[in-house]
């Protein structure tokens, strides 16, 4: 039950243009072999109707790094030049809503950087991008809005500041002067922790607990900074919270 609608188009009753609407870049790789990356996308442009003195080939090749490609069969380029083509290819007809399946799997550090440059400068001349991908890290970078499935259902969909203050959970590092033989009981509210390299952890909730209070309680335990370090809750803290309520439940 219900319509769906892409970029304002009914998917049942306007569906040629809801299908332009999108461009869409799977996760497994596929390709003609006996084409090179500058017919395939001339192909592909014409199947959308582009006219030729507006198709950007060459533009395209270029912003993904294959324009020395052009004219190479397909089958002879390496894993992650192929799955840069079929990122090119969803891009022929200027789609104003991206989607990406796993873009990077398989691809190197440099090319993925390579790739996800484009990707913010499509995003910054109004392309939506969604994307959808295993690397929590590439996630919480690149987004600003998150949404968690887990088992098939969505568990968590908000902006990505708001997901992530849902651990509401802060970690102080310290590095003594002198090794510590033991912990204070003025530290236990923080649940302290002796790491292997000497250092202190102190864990506190920012909503409840003030920076400063920790600061002081460490003072009073007498105990001299030489270094001190903060980390705050990441997304995959926040995956594995969640992702861990629901399997609890589902028990």
């Amino acid at each position: 039950a219900g319509r769906v609608r892409i970029w304002d188009y009914d998917i049942e009753t306007d569906t040629r243009r809801a299908r332009s609407a999108i461009g869409v870049v799977p996760q497994e790789i596929n390709y003609d072999p006996f084409f090179t990356p500058a017919e395939l996308l001339e192909l592909h442009a014409g199947l959308y109707g582009v006219p030729a003195a507006e198709r950007r080939t060459g533009e395209i090749l270029a912003a993904l790094g294959l324009a020395d490609k052009a004219n190479a069969y397909t089958r002879t380029l390496s894993g992650g030049m192929k799955r840069r083509l079929l990122v090119a290819k969803a891009l022929v007809h200027a789609p104003p809503i991206l989607i990406l399946d796993e873009p990077t799997a398989g691809v190197d550090v440099e090319l993925r950087q390579n790739l996800w440059t484009y990707v913010r400068q499509l995003n910054s001349l109004g392309t939506t991008i969604v994307l959808t991908t295993h690397y929590l890290e590439e996630a919480e970078t690149l987004c600003d809005e998150i949404a968690i499935i887990d088992q098939g259902r969505v568990i968590a969909c908000e902006p990505k500041g708001k997901l992530l203050t849902r651990l509401d959970c802060k970690k102080l590092i310290i590095r003594p002067e002198r090794e510590l033989s033991g912990i204070d009981d003025r530290l236990r509210p923080f649940e302290p922790e002796l790491l292997p390299d000497g250092a202190l952890s102190l864990s506190y909730r920012p909503s409840k607990t003030s920076t400063a209070s920790v600061l002081s309680a460490i003072r009073d335990a007498g105990i001299e900074i030489a270094d001190i370090t903060t980390s705050e809750a990441d997304l995959e803290d926040v995956f594995l919270s969640l992702t861990s309520r629901t399997a609890g439940r589902s028990r």
